[in-house]
This record gives structure tokens, C-alpha cells and sequence, in this order.
């Protein structure tokens, strides 16, 4: 998406319940945010988290959609907040500030886990699984501390895992690209402020 399309925002924050963790309410929203890209075949659509926080990791309370006035009113019109509406507050959808920075938030995947390191070093270089064991230990695994929210894809079925997001430095200049189905990045920057 060229950048100077991503002009126009909707910020969505969970509200406050003292039976309900925030997170969980924004595990929902983005699950359900998820599900209306995959149907709408949607690349168009960015999001951030104003409130993001990398100590400790945590996405904060409000979701902030990135797109063009046209493509954020259609993805409204398909009514998908479903039952997150109850737990969420939506704004309207505003023009972006003239003044603003950009920034890249997109996904970060761990590098496999041992045991699926372990099974490519077998398959690729004929070790048992004792050599692979002692080659590979479970040291080997990367931990993220990163937030991140549990979540199943709506687009290939798999079932929940960590979908890990980073936020990377804001920047200046804003940077054309596309979205995934997630509203993460596949190269494009969203509007910061």
C-alpha cells in the first residue's frame, strides 16, 4: 500500500472489567480483526498499539487500525467486533495527524524449536536421534520477550500459538507495503503518534 494511502486511523480500546484481563479482551479483538481480514481478503489494513510496552511486554488497551478512509469504513460496515463490541470502545475513524513519524510493527517469529531442529539435522545430515540430541540441546530455543497474543489462524487452521509483535523504531519517512492478514507489516510502516 503506498504510504501516503494509509491516511486515516481508528483507534478501538478495551474497556475496563474487573472479571475480564485486558489482554484476554485484546486477544479477542485481535482474533476477531484477524478473521474480517481473512474474509475480506484484506491487505489494506494496518494496525499498531499505542500503547505498546516492551517492559514488561504487554500490547496495552487500544488497537489502532491504519488505512484509507474507504477500506476502514468497508471493514466497520462487516460488523466484525461480534461479541468484543460489549468490552471495547470504537472511535471514529479520523484523519491522521499532519505531524506524525512512522513506524514498522510487524510479527517475530522464534527460530525453531529443538525438537523440529533436531528432526531437520536427522533428515538433512543423517544423524540419530542421539547425536541430534547432544548436536542441538534444548538450550537451543529461543525465548521472545516480546508481547504477543494467542491466536488461530483463520487462514490456515492452525491452532493457537504465540503470534509474537514488535514494534520498530520510529522513523521519519514513511515506507510503502502491504499488510498480512494480521494487520502486521510486510514491509509497510503505519503512521506514530
Amino acid at each position: 500500500m503506498p504510504a501516503d494511502l494509509n491516511n486515516f486511523y481508528q483507534d478501538i480500546r478495551c474497556l475496563p472489567n474487573p472479571e475480564i484481563a485486558q489482554h484476554i479482551v485484546m486477544e479477542a479483538l485481535f482474533s476477531a480483526l484477524h478473521k474480517a481480514l481473512v474474509g475480506m481478503g484484506a491487505q489494506q489494513i494496518g494496525v499498531s498499539f499505542p500503547e505498546y510496552a516492551d517492559t514488561p511486554p504487554n500490547l496495552g488497551g487500544c488497537m489502532r487500525l491504519h488505512g484509507t478512509q474507504e477500506a476502514l469504513q468497508a471493514l466497520a460496515g462487516a460488523q466484525w467486533l461480534g461479541v468484543v463490541r460489549d468490552y471495547t470502545a470504537s472511535a471514529d475513524i479520523l484523519p491522521v495527524p499532519k505531524a506524525c513519524q512512522h513506524r514498522l510493527v510487524k510479527r517475530v517469529q522464534a527460530k525453531s524449536s529443538p525438537a523440529r531442529l533436531r528432526r531437520r539435522a536427522m533428515r538433512r545430515h543423517g544423524l540419530d536421534k542421539q547425536a541430534a540430541q547432544h548436536t542441538i540441546p534444548d538450550t537451543a530455543a529461543e525465548r521472545l520477550r516480546l508481547p504477543f497474543v494467542m491466536i488461530s489462524s483463520a487462514s490456515t487452521g492452525q491452532k493457537r500459538f504465540p503470534l509474537f509483535i514488535s514494534h520498530e523504531p520510529v522513523q521519519e519517512q514513511p515506507k510503502a507495503g502491504m499488510f498480512s492478514t494480521y494487520g502486521l507489516s510486510l514491509g509497510g510502516t503505519v503512521p506514530w503518534f
